[in-house]
């Protein structure tokens, strides 16, 4: 699945102008992506319109365009002052071209740290989410091996017996006691060195 561009979300509220996914795709994936559509969508509208505005600026200046643009600019008023100053490199017309230069890096890299700002909210919100399946996800199979396992006891046709793994399966992770030994087992292997 690609990842619609935001003002592609921001007009349209929709991955794409395409047929909706159910033509190609189950009703289950279908309503995934629709889910995922709103996620996006729903971070896209949150923004100001300052926040928007300076993510369509930002858009346009990551083109590729924008760098041939820049380059024909500075060549040009290069080639310009030359001619007007009689190369002479220290006139204004050469001191403004670098004050324009540093004011432009300047306001550019402002707008790449605001809009990276923005798009590392949208990352933590994707973990966020994505931990929070992977919990459910556990919950739901743990509460699975266990009705599975009630029902194996329960099967008259079934021999009854002990599954130790079986048991801890059906017991949902703890995150806090796995996030701890993790840091434990890293801890330890640091110690110890490679």
């Amino acid at each position: 699945m690609r990842t619609p561009s935001r003002p592609e979300l921001r007009r349209t509220g929709r991955l794409s102008d395409a047929p909706r996914p159910e033509s190609s795709v189950g009703p289950s994936i279908a309503d995934t992506v629709d889910s995922l559509a709103d996620f996006h969508l729903e971070h896209y509208r949150e923004a100001s319109p300052l926040q928007q505005g300076i993510d369509w600026l930002t858009e346009r200046l990551g083109r590729p365009v924008s760098v041939i643009l820049i380059v024909v600019g500075l060549a040009g008023w290069t080639a310009y002052a030359a001619v007007k100053t009689g190369g002479a490199f220290d006139k204004p017309a050469f001191a403004w071209l670098e004050l324009f230069g540093t004011l432009s890096a300047v306001v550019v890299s402002v707008l790449i740290l605001v809009t990276q700002r923005r798009e590392d909210q949208l990352a933590d919100r994707r973990a966020q989410l994505t931990l929070e399946l992977a919990l459910l996800a556990d919950r739901k199979s743990s509460k699975i091996i266990s009705l599975l396992e009630e029902l194996r006891r329960d099967h008259p046709d079934v021999a009854d017996r002990v599954d130790r793994e079986t048991d801890d399966l059906a017991t949902p992770a703890d995150p806090k006691a796995v996030l701890a030994a993790i840091d434990e087992q890293t801890e330890a292997r640091r110690r110890d060195g490679p």
